[in-house]
């Protein structure tokens, strides 16, 4: 019979499958940046191609698309995963909290008709932020103290970029990711901590994740969810 506690170990189960995938985060090898071109689709493509011939055994190519941080004009990219990279040879586990059910937090939610622009400072651009699209405020109160969140629209999904201060104690560093599941038209949403999430650039350094603002810093250890990965003989991603 299901469980909160057998959900938990059922996500915990397929997290590991999804970050140890050919093109899952401990994968992506290398991300190569094209060239600005007139004809830049053509040339993405052409660039696939070529980078597809000459990729060996278990490589995936796949493209990539960003906007110049300086310009404001699109960039083309191409990503390299490897199913035999050294991080998903040397990767053992992704260590946790326990499953707390104190943790698992009912919001409200209040839509922003058209959706509001908010800077997200990005790990790798040197102070740069980039505006997301938020599409609505969460309001939720922790600990006694009142937040209005930011989470950012991922391709439809709810995406919040959230810090405390078990940051870079027992969780990463730069923050956690946790997906915030709402149904169209309603007014609530539940913040499950328990999925709070390592973030990519956290298994691979070619990711370049947005970091908590300011309002989305929250004042007390939240103890539920992944804490960091976990690799033998001291490798690591950086």
């Amino acid at each position: 019979m299901s469980s909160p506690q057998f959900d938990h170990d059922v996500w915990q189960a397929a997290r590991r499958d999804a970050v140890v995938a050919g093109t899952g985060n401990l994968a992506l090898v290398e991300t190569r940046w094209l060239p600005p071109r007139v004809d830049a689709e053509v040339a993405w493509k052409q660039a696939r191609a070529e980078a597809e011939a000459e990729a060996g055994a278990g490589v995936t190519v796949t493209t990539v698309r960003r906007t110049n941080l300086h310009t404001g004009e699109p960039e083309h990219g191409l990503r390299f995963w490897d199913a035999d990279a050294p991080a998903v040879r040397n990767f053992e586990r992704i260590d946790t909290f326990p499953y707390r059910a104190d943790w698992v937090v009912e919001a409200g939610f209040t839509p922003v008709e058209g959706g509001r622009r908010v800077p997200f400072e990005h790990i790798r651009d040197s102070g740069g932020s980039r505006e997301l699209v938020v599409p609505g405020d969460i309001r939720v109160t922790i600990d006694g103290v009142a937040y209005v969140l930011s989470a950012f629209d991922d391709d439809g999904t709810l995406l919040l970029v959230f810090g405390d201060p078990t940051n870079g104690v027992d969780t990463y560093g730069a923050g956690r990711f946790l997906f915030v599941p709402h149904e169209s038209g309603s007014s609530t949403v539940v913040l499950d901590f328990n999925r709070a999430f390592v973030p990519p650039c956290g298994f691979s350094a070619q990711y370049n994740c947005p970091l908590p603002p300011r309002q989305n810093r929250i004042h007390v250890p939240v103890e539920a969810g992944e804490k960091v990965p976990v690799f033998r003989g001291g490798y690591t991603v950086h």
